[in-house]
């Protein structure tokens, strides 16, 4: 059995020549929130258009706004910080 540590690589680990220094974070995010269309080549030379959307419920932020609320929790939790602030109206 050898001693040698393997070489571990991670999900996220990019190679080398992947060159991301100009890319733009979000740039097609408002795009994706309104859904989009995929065309399917398929190998026998038809197409398919498949269309999809956000399921209902889900809230897209914006790249600037989700570097101070990474997941639902903080954003969940902020906004019920919000709704405390909300003056309640009186049953009459």
């Amino acid at each position: 059995m050898s001693n040698e540590t393997p070489d571990v690589r991670h999900e996220d680990d990019m190679d080398a020549e992947y060159d991301f220094s100009h890319g733009v974070r979000g740039k097609h995010a408002k795009a994706m929130s309104r859904g989009y269309t995929v065309i399917v080549h398929k190998v026998d030379g038809t197409t398919e258009e498949r269309h999809f959307t956000l399921p209902e419920g889900v809230v897209a932020l914006d790249p600037d706004v989700q570097v101070y609320f990474p997941d639902s929790e903080t954003v969940n939790r902020a906004l019920r910080g919000l709704i405390d602030l909300i003056p309640h109206q009186k049953t009459l």
